[in-house]
């Protein structure tokens, strides 16, 4: 197996710099628009082949390093006693908000194989073909619950937020049952055969750091702390949330995951022992391509080819995409990340991107 991605994690040499991407899987892929013309997500989710055959697509076609299992953030939790509906166009949209201690006592404990046992078999299904690792995947607790209280999609999450200021009993009582929900939803990927995990706090963001500190990290560790027996490595990823990476980092994670509103060098300092995972902006793959180059080689560049680097979006693939776009990314990585014995002896040494006095890790072009 090709293990470099699973080797970066641990921040042990590798021969090139691996890549995956977020969303890879998904509408940019004309394999999966002909799936999808005659199959619903939940139906791609409940039909363990068709779910396995999804989510090697991209693996398939533009040569990544890691399959990650394919799902919507929201599968897990009709598990607990949530009604939803994925509209297209939309996205996940619940039944019965959940918005006080009433409401929460709908919610029933979770049981992974009667909860989602075709995805757990996918899995399964994914290991015996996949030539590369599988990493399984949750929402974070936050960004959940951010869909349980708003209804749907929310960027600014204010019904949730207004919960965790107004009402902090229910919002803990809230967060508690998910997090107990998310850690036996990974354990259930992980003991199918899942060799990574990662979790999304996609609206993380929305949050100042004194909230992040005070409401969220707790939950986080309990998170953490209860998959850390499984010995396999887990991502800790947040969009908008370059102002809460020290938090997020202490809160747990073997890799911490940059989105594109920092750049990678800037996070890598203030994440000191962690591998990270990133960064480039999604929108450039939209075109033209040598945009996207100049910037995907800056950041190899800030990464110097330190031990610890997953290249990866600043956030998942957007749908106009041109996959042949992704595969030259996949192969400018791999070629520009690639590993000579000096550069890899080099690469032990301090970055001169962690110095206050390098302008590299912030300068996208050679005028700057």
């Amino acid at each position: 197996m090709n293990d470099r991605f699973l080797r970066a994690c641990r921040r042990e040499s590798v021969d090139t710099t691996p890549v995956w991407f977020m969303r890879q899987a998904g509408r940019s892929l004309p394999e999966y628009r002909a799936v999808r013309e005659r199959a619903t997500l939940a139906e791609i989710t409940n039909d363990p082949a068709l779910c396995a055959e999804v989510t090697l697509q991209p693996v398939r076609r533009l040569g990544v390093d890691a399959a990650i299992l394919f799902a919507d953030i929201t599968t897990p939790l009709p598990g607990i006693g949530v009604g939803l509906e994925i509209v297209d166009g939309v996205g996940p949209v619940i039944d019965r908000p959940i918005r006080s201690a009433e409401d929460l006592s709908r919610l029933r404990a979770f049981d992974a194989e009667a909860a989602v046992g075709p995805l757990l078999e996918a899995i399964r299904l994914i290991r015996r073909e996949a030539e590369v690792p599988l990493i399984g995947f949750a929402g974070a607790p936050f960004t959940l619950a951010s869909y349980l209280v708003e209804g749907r999609s929310s960027r600014e999450a204010i019904a949730l937020k207004t919960l965790l200021h107004a009402d902090p009993a229910t919002f803990e009582a809230l967060m508690a049952a998910l997090v107990d929900m998310t850690v036996g939803y990974l354990r259930a990927q992980v003991a199918a055969g899942a060799q990574a995990v990662q979790l999304f706090d996609s609206w993380v963001g929305t949050l100042s750091p004194f909230d992040y500190r005070r409401s969220v990290a707790p939950h986080m560790r309990r998170l953490f702390a209860g998959l850390a027996d499984l010995d396999v490595p887990t991502i800790h990823f947040g969009t908008g949330s370059a102002g809460l990476l020290p938090a997020m980092a202490d809160a747990g994670g073997d890799v911490i995951g940059l989105d594109w509103r920092i750049g990678l060098g800037d996070g890598w300092a203030i994440l000191p022992g962690r591998a990270v995972q990133g960064n480039l902006d999604p929108s450039l793959l939209l075109g033209p391509f040598e945009a996207a180059a100049e910037q995907g080689r800056w950041i190899l560049d800030q990464a110097a080819g330190r031990p610890g680097h997953i290249f990866n979006l600043g956030h998942g693939v957007l749908p106009g995409t041109d996959p042949d776009d992704l595969r030259r990314m996949v192969e400018l990585v791999h070629e520009t990340g690639r590993r000579s014995p000096e550069r890899s002896a080099a690469s032990q040494e301090p970055s001169l991107l962690s110095s206050p006095n390098s302008r590299s890790d912030s300068c996208p072009t050679p005028s700057c």
